[in-house]
């Protein structure tokens, strides 16, 4: 919640801390995990006290957002703004949101809370809050608000086709934060009105696209997908100072989706630096106008995706940007608007129906200023629908992984909550979860532009939704054992562990269910119910396009091995229980390398495996127990890391030779003396009859740790306990169900007798196709063994003469 504001210092509240981790941050940034850890340690102390009409309280309302403004300076690229210039969109980050908050604190004794920055950044705004918790006047004399915002000029000159351009006004409201949303949306529904009627566009391909948003996630493979689907230009529009440093940025975000940027590429895109924040885009009218006679479609991606930021600090981007591409559709030539909303204007707790044509939420029952600001912006285009402009709402719930390339979003709420559901093993109960991998999406979307039969209707993105009992099998199978809870038991855990133990990537993911408006937002995400998507279903058979499929694990296995490289999920480990194990005991003899095996031998090994995953994709098994040689310790020692590889290297023979590999045990062992020591060895095939020995026995090598190997011999698998041990011993986690556990077995049995079939194939196919060799270099070596055996005959007969 928020911290009450005071003129006054509170004296139970320290605020040095985390003014020590912004002062100790030297040139670069204070980590915002850092900071909020900080802030919420300090602010659990003690509650701050009303504030007093001394210190800050004896100025106004427009004195202090001043000096807010001053001090929010420091942190802008551009170092201006103004009383109304959200802060967010004038290039505020998080991190510089902890510490503005920090220095307002200690420079102006102004004390307002991180939420009060997110739900709306204008410097007056928060004047006007912290002036409202203090009891103070919160009205703005007129004389110091009467010069309107430069992100918000007044009506401008007509446009080209005559109409009017499209200004938004500078709001002011009461000091009600809820109330102000609302009557600052009905204020933005009232500027789709000043729009000019116009014509439907002519349903022809497009040949010149328009595209916003594609520096972002989505918005990247959507450029790319355009120009796949078509022979189209398309025109990008990229916030930048030049046409030059907007094409390196645009080159820079497509790297960093693994999409290319190549010469064919950059033949067919033209990258223009512009703002969608800004009147006509930031551009000259010259520019503006020749933009909107060359181009025959707008395809809108961009957006302000922050789920802390309240309505007035998205509305710039999310509600007058949309607004301002469909004044450029309607000026000239009547152009298509392609516009990419979110199945988040469905948001409402209770809500029954999520179909492509069912009404939206009711606006006074969202919580969240980006669900707001999505429904604002598709209720604003509808009623430029009413003036006769094509426009076409494209609705993406949550945005999964490439299930090729596994790129993923890493601040898409769906990348946190897998993330912490692999992490922490707890899954909330949930109904659905509306999720689709962003190829699919793309590729829908690429599809409906280049369709005029297609264009000015509602599709739902949202692929085939998630069901709580598919994703907790899914993870049950991958080895990860989830606990379903109840959400906010769900939340409080979460936030528990998170902050005994943290976790820097999915600090965002905190940040938003630590907001006091994602008890709300959450309910209606998780007790929502399917999106419909019967028109999409539709559309994806026509044009004969993969059918949407569930994001299950196979889909997102690519996505899941990178968030889990890059620390935000966590794949099941040596430390979790074992998925599946079994014992596999051995005897031999032992020597010294080159002298004889004299000394009896003994392994007692548990071989387990964390999920499937483990050994399809690094073939690798878990190995613990006891190595019993009297020539190392007379007590057994005892295994503290081991690993199996099975056929290694792809079953290439070792060292050129004719035995081809099966397996290799690498163990590192720990005797009651504190010595350390390595052990080698190798299961290895050859072509030979006796397949049953081959699969029993181990060559092993082992060595005193960071030596070479002094001692060598060969074990063996007792026949008699190989089948009681290895098949019959199979143990299965018992949290999964009886059938679940059959499967496992037989998914474990099935995979690994095709690697050992396969490894024992190998030398006899080897052996064969040298036999069956007719090439002519082999031809030719046959002949001249024959030719060297003739002379040799030949020299031996002339010899016995």
């Amino acid at each position: 919640m928020p911290e009450a504001g005071s003129s006054s210092r509170s004296r139970g509240v320290s605020r040095r801390p985390e003014e020590e981790v912004i002062e100790r941050r030297g040139p670069g940034r204070a980590e915002a995990s850092d900071l909020l850890a900080r802030f919420r340690k300090t602010a659990g102390q003690a509650a701050p006290q009303p504030a007093s009409a001394a210190g800050a309280g004896a100025r106004g309302v427009a004195e202090v957002a001043a000096d807010i403004v001053a001090r929010a300076a420091r942190f802008l690229p551009g170092g201006t703004a103004d009383a109304e210039t959200d802060l967010f969109d004038a290039g505020l980050s998080s991190v510089d949101a902890v510490e503005l908050v920090a220095v307002m604190a200690r420079e102006l004794d102004v004390r307002v809370s991180l939420d009060d920055v997110f739900a709306d950044a204008r410097p007056r705004r928060l004047a006007q809050r912290w002036a409202a918790a203090a009891g103070l006047p919160t009205a703005v004399a007129e004389a110091a608000t009467a010069s309107p915002s430069p992100n918000a000029p007044a009506l401008e000159a007509p446009s080209p086709n005559g109409s009017p351009a499209i200004a938004p006004v500078v709001f002011r409201a009461s000091a009600d934060g809820a109330d102000e949303d609302l009557e600052m949306i009905l204020a933005d529904l009232a500027l789709a009105d000043r729009l000019p009627f116009s014509h439907q566009a002519e349903p022809v391909p497009p040949r010149r696209i328009l595209l916003t948003g594609a520096t972002g996630y989505l918005g990247s493979h959507l450029l790319l997908d355009l120009l796949r689907q078509g022979d189209a230009h398309v025109v990008c529009l990229v916030r930048a100072a030049d046409d030059a440093a907007a094409e390196r940025r645009l080159a820079d975000a497509l790297a960093s989706f693994d999409q290319p940027w190549s010469a064919e590429v950059r033949r067919r895109v033209t990258v223009l630096a512009a703002d969608l924040r800004k009147p006509r885009l930031g551009l000259p009218d010259d520019s503006w106008a020749s933009l909107a006679q060359e181009i025959d479609s707008i395809v809108n991606v961009a957006a302000a995706v922050d789920f802390l930021r309240g309505y007035p600090s998205l509305r710039q981007t999310n509600v007058l940007g949309p607004l301002l591409l469909a004044e450029l559709a309607m000026t000239g030539r009547p152009k298509p608007l392609h516009h990419v909303s979110s199945v988040a204007v469905f948001n409402e707790v209770g809500i029954e129906k999520m179909g492509e044509d069912d009404p939206v939420a009711h606006i006074d029952r969202l919580f969240a200023g980006y669900d707001k600001s999505k429904w604002a912006a598709e209720a604003v285009l509808r009623r430029t629908r009413e003036h006769g402009l094509t426009v076409t709402f494209l609705r993406p719930g949550a945005i999964g992984g490439h299930t090729r390339t596994g790129v993923y979003n890493p601040r898409d709420l769906s990348t946190g909550l897998i993330g912490a559901f692999s992490r922490y093993r707890t899954v909330p109960a949930f109904k659905f979860m509306n999720l689709a991998p962003v190829d699919w999406i793309s590729k829908v979307a690429a599809t409906v532009v280049f369709d005029p039969k297609a264009w000015g209707q509602n599709y739902n993105l949202t692929g085939r939704a998630e069901t709580l009992p598919e994703l907790v099998k899914d993870m049950k199978l991958a080895g990860m054992n989830v606990r379903v809870a109840n959400w906010r038991d769900w939340r409080d855990d979460l936030l528990q562990r998170h902050e005994a133990e943290p976790v820097p990537e999915l600090d965002f993911l905190v940040r938003i269910l630590r907001s006091p408006t994602a008890m709300k937002l959450f309910e209606a995400l998780m007790f929502g119910p399917e999106a419909g998507a019967e028109r999409t279903e539709a559309l994806v058979t026509r044009h004969r396009l993969p059918m949407a499929e569930r994001y299950g694990a196979q889909a997102q296995l690519k996505a899941f091995e990178r968030m889990a490289k890059d620390g935000v999920a966590r794949l099941p480990s040596r430390e979790d229980p074992p998925y599946l194990s079994f014992r596999e005991r051995t005897k031999g003899h032992v020597g010294p390398v080159g002298d004889d095996r004299d000394t009896k031998c003994r392994m007692a090994l548990t071989l387990s495996i964390a999920s499937m995953y483990q050994v399809v994709r690094h073939r690798k098994i878990d190995v613990r127990g006891e190595v019993t040689c009297e020539r190392l310790h007379p007590e057994p020692l005892t295994v503290t890391a081991g690993e199996i590889w099975v056929r290694p290297d792809e079953g290439v023979p070792l060292q050129h030779g004719s035995d081809h590999p099966l397996l290799r045990y690498r163990l590192v062992l720990a005797d009651r003396d504190g010595g350390r020591w390595w052990l080698e060895g190798w299961k290895t095939a050859r072509a030979s009859r006796d397949f049953w020995k081959q699969t029993r026995t181990i060559d092993v090598t082992i060595g005193r740790e960071d030596e070479p190997a002094s001692l060598a011999g060969v074990v063996k698998v007792p026949g008699k306990s190989f089948v009681p041990d290895q098949i019959d011993g199979i143990r299965v986690d018992p949290r999964l169900s009886a059938q679940e556990q059959r499967l496992a077995k037989l998914a474990w049995l099935s995979w690994f007798f095709v690697q050992v079939g396969m490894g024992l194939a190998e030398p006899t196919l080897r052996v064969a196709a040298d036999l069956l060799d007719l090439r002519r270099d082999a031809i030719d070596r046959d002949k001249d063994k024959l030719q060297r055996k003739i002379r040799k005959l030949m020299i031996k007969r002339e010899q016995t003469r």
